[in-house]
């Protein structure tokens, strides 16, 4: 066996741990940037190994590279590694450790080493001089470009040069931005979006986020949203539905459609099956129409700490061994589980809580009792197990920069823009809770009497007008009409109240002076699914059969709302607030269908 070859390389770095780990860490990010080669999963060997790891191989200088890697190890904002150990190539085994350490004076110091077995005399000549000769100069300068764009804490780094486009792609470019701007987007966001698409890295287009682009550029959320989705239309982006894995939340598809989207998933790394929800599993991103610029998705580092930001550690303990960790926490409710066991144990984080713990994992399973840290926390964990295990201490708040299908499709702009978007037929997915909205018109069958089926038509054509501009206001969707009445979906119930109040008003006092309408409306949160009906994407289950029940118990001059309605925080503070003008009758009654059991309901209106 050949002598291992060691380097270790230190920056004192501008930005602090916590600013440089999601650039660092992303090692996907940093081969590409330091000159490695996209790489491939091996094949014609065992599929599943232990605890993640995985067969990979690639080429350079014309030589074929095989290895098998170990899931990496990681405390965030602290450490990562990676040891490889390879069966193809004049290397034996690679270790790499990236170790992240705040200065007193603000900034990072940041020690990169590698040690290196060669497996040859051709390795042992060609490593040394590879990392010296090369490597070297490409890690100083690509830790330096992190530091410097941590620091103004932009998006992501851009190519180096600019993609160069062809005339055909910058004419669609400037033809769509004459469009969205006609259609009343903002200018800035406009500008911005497209030379994003146009310019940035493609790790960086392949999935763009438009919550995270709007917080990079101090901008409304809900404005980029809507320019992505208008952008798509225009042929300026493709929308995709990513499918995420539950537990390492990696995308495991993605489709162009909605009929593209299972009720399953499975992922291999987590070996689990799991149901699809709306609410979570499913995220919507875009990407570059291929008329603007063509992508050439590559990957070249599967681990990665950054594709599980949610993590805040990993550790991969042999049989009967130990270790400590000490992790900074945010507050905050976690879960720590490993990956070949099943279950885990809760894990609760406050300022107040204990500064050391110790857990200790046996074949009977985790202990029942949730641990309490402290934000500074040190861990003792104990593997008395007789196999080697991968322990995960994740956290299991979502990100809240995710835009969600079921989000997404409860908006007017998509149900406008995307009106034959829907399930294949068949499918079922939970879309997670939903405010549920039913409304119908007082004494509509006198108004077509008393003035005539062509006038009555318009005036209730003209009260869809004013109930789907109140719905769209309020970040809800207009689901469908029956008749004269109208079903839409919010996300929060708050909204839903609002809008209604707002639309009654409006239909009381008509602003044209044209004789009043009356509208009764009905809301119920929980949970819902989602359905493709009459080729269009609707809603189904037992919180939308009670939402019909509760229109009909309107006067008009009021909105019924049911228990979970009422008892939301931002509902209640509108109704108890002393600058208001709501005032909550409540009562009970038995609803059809639902058994003759007695509902608590009230019903809203204005003092």
């Amino acid at each position: 066996m050949r002598r291992e070859i060691h380097y270790s390389w230190e920056y004192n770095l501008e930005a602090s741990p916590e600013k440089l780990w999601s650039f660092v860490a992303d090692t996907n990010r940093f081969n590409r940037d330091t000159g490695v080669p996209s790489v491939d999963v091996a094949t014609g060997k065992q599929a599943r190994l232990q605890n993640a790891r995985r067969r990979l191989r690639l080429s350079i200088y014309g030589m074929a590279v095989e290895w098998e890697e170990q899931p990496f190890e990681w405390v965030r904002p602290v450490r990562f590694g990676v040891v490889r150990t390879y069966t193809k190539g004049p290397m034996a085994q690679l270790r790499a450790l990236a170790e992240l350490t705040p200065l007193p004076d603000g900034g990072t110091k940041l020690k990169y080493s590698v040690w290196a077995r060669p497996k040859s005399l051709l390795g042992a000549i060609v490593i040394p001089l590879q990392l010296k000769l090369v490597s070297a100069g490409r890690f100083a300068r690509a830790f330096r470009e992190y530091d410097r764009i941590a620091s103004v804490e932009t998006l992501a780094p851009a190519t180096e040069s600019r993609v160069e486009l062809s005339a055909p792609a910058l004419a669609r470019s400037r033809i769509t931005r004459e469009k969205l701007l006609s259609e009343g987007a903002e200018s800035s966001i406009v500008d911005r979006l497209i030379d994003f698409a146009q310019s940035s890295d493609e790790l960086s287009v392949t999935h763009m986020r438009p919550y995270e682009l709007a917080d990079d550029w101090k901008v409304s959320r809900r404005a980029v949203l809507e320019t992505c989705l208008r952008a798509t239309r225009a042929g300026l982006l493709d929308l995709q539905w990513d499918l995420l894995c539950p537990l390492c939340r990696g995308v495991k598809e993605t489709g162009g459609s909605l009929r593209d989207i299972s009720s399953q998933i499975h992922c291999e790394i987590c070996r689990i099956d799991a149901t699809v929800n709306f609410d979570r599993y499913v995220e919507v991103t875009f990407r570059p129409n291929a008329l603007l610029r063509r992508l050439e998705t590559q990957e070249f580092c599967m681990g990665s700490p950054q594709r599980t930001p949610h993590v805040v550690a990993q550790q991969l303990l042999p049989a009967h061994t130990n270790r400590t960790l000490t992790m900074p926490l945010e507050p905050g409710r976690y879960r720590l589980r490993a990956l070949e066991l099943a279950g885990g144990q809760d894990v609760t984080v406050s300022h107040d809580a204990n500064e050391s713990a110790t857990i200790r994992i046996s074949p009977a399973g985790w202990p029942n009792e949730v641990l309490r840290l402290s934000t500074e926390a040190l861990l003792y964990i104990e593997n008395t197990t007789e196999a080697e295990q991968l322990f995960i201490l994740e956290r299991l708040a979502w990100s809240d920069q995710a835009v969600t299908a079921a989000e997404v499709t409860a908006l007017q702009v998509f149900r406008d823009l995307f009106s034959s978007e829907a399930l294949r037929s068949g499918q079922q997915i939970s879309v997670g809770t939903m405010t549920v909205l039913f409304t119908d018109l007082r004494n509509s069958t006198r108004m077509y009497r008393e003035i005539g089926d062509a006038t009555a038509f318009g005036r209730v054509m003209n009260h869809f007008d004013v109930l789907k501009q109140a719905i769209a206001a309020e970040e809800g969707a207009l689901v469908k009409t029956i008749g004269d009445a109208v079903m839409a979906v919010f996300r929060e119930p708050e909204n839903a109240l609002r809008a209604m109040l707002k639309a009654q008003q409006i239909l009381a006092a008509p602003p044209d002076g044209s004789p009043a309408l009356i509208l009764k409306a009905g809301l119920h949160t929980g949970p819902c699914i989602a359905v493709t009906l009459n080729d269009r994407l609707d809603y189904f289950g037992s919180t939308v059969n009670m939402a019909a029940r509760l229109e009909g118990l309107s006067t008009g001059n009021d909105v019924i709302i049911s228990r979970p309605v009422y008892e939301d925080p931002q509902v209640r503070e509108m109704i108890d607030s002393p600058e208001g003008e709501l005032a909550a009758e409540r009562f009970e009654i038995p609803l059809k269908g639902f058994d003759q059991e007695q509902f608590e309901l009230w019903r809203i209106g204005r003092r």
